[in-house]
């Protein structure tokens, strides 16, 4: 994959690839791709990803109030716009035709593991700063369109397996990714300096980075339980 998403997210990955490619290359994502997958596992999994998202712009919400910039304030509002206004619509939509209502979808209960993920994320922007928030979205944001340009080629005949890899390997999610890549690099530089992998800070980065990506394995596993 190279730099593709940037310098930031790369180190990141390569100092935790055992971890990461546990989630991109998860059971869930096989199965997804070869046409596997038990259609109950899926929709165990899209209701809990709604409820995802529903925190998961809050998270960015709450990154552009932490944002420093009006370049990072920018590109925040872009992401929560992107998750409100289309991911979720979309899951609406293949929710609705497997007979799951917007309501369904509203009221169902929230899992631990969802739960669990997603207030760790919020937890970091509420005590942290703009680049502890930052660190902990990354995974999701990025993860997702590696996935998705990993599984691009599979064909599956389920038509709402291929709509959601089309999603994910679509330019313009590779593009929200892409930019959160760059404004993960800009927001380190800007402030711990060209030398942050000898900061106290970058260690700490680290740290929030693997939780993350260990949250996204259990998202995935929720699904099969």
């Amino acid at each position: 994959m190279g730099m593709i998403y940037g310098k930031g997210f790369s180190l990141l990955k390569e100092k935790f690839v055992k971890e990461w490619n546990l989630y991109t290359n998860h059971k869930f994502i096989k199965k997804l791709s070869d046409n596997t997958l038990e259609k109950k596992v899926f929709l165990n999994y899209l209701i809990q990803d709604y409820l995802f998202l529903y925190q998961f712009s809050k998270a960015w919400s709450l990154a552009l109030v932490k944002a420093e910039s009006l370049n990072e304030m920018k590109l925040c509002a872009t992401t929560v716009n992107e998750i409100v206004n289309f991911e979720m619509s979309l899951h609406e939509r293949i929710c609705q035709s497997y007979g799951i209502t917007k309501k369904n979808l509203q009221t169902a209960e929230e899992k631990n593991k969802n739960i669990a993920y997603t207030r760790y994320v919020l937890e970091k922007g509420y005590s942290g700063d703009f680049l502890d928030l930052l660190t902990a979205l990354v995974p999701c944001a990025i993860g997702y369109a590696e996935i998705g340009r990993n599984i691009k080629k599979s064909k599956p005949r389920n038509k709402m397996y291929k709509k959601w890899i089309a999603t994910y390997s679509g330019k313009e999610y590779q593009t929200v990714a892409k930019n959160v890549g760059k404004l993960f690099d800009n927001s380190i530089k800007i402030r711990l300096g060209n030398d942050y992998i000898k900061t106290y800070k970058w260690k700490k980065i680290q740290g929030i980075f693997k939780r993350a990506t260990l949250l996204e394995i259990d998202f995935w596993e929720m699904a099969f339980e």
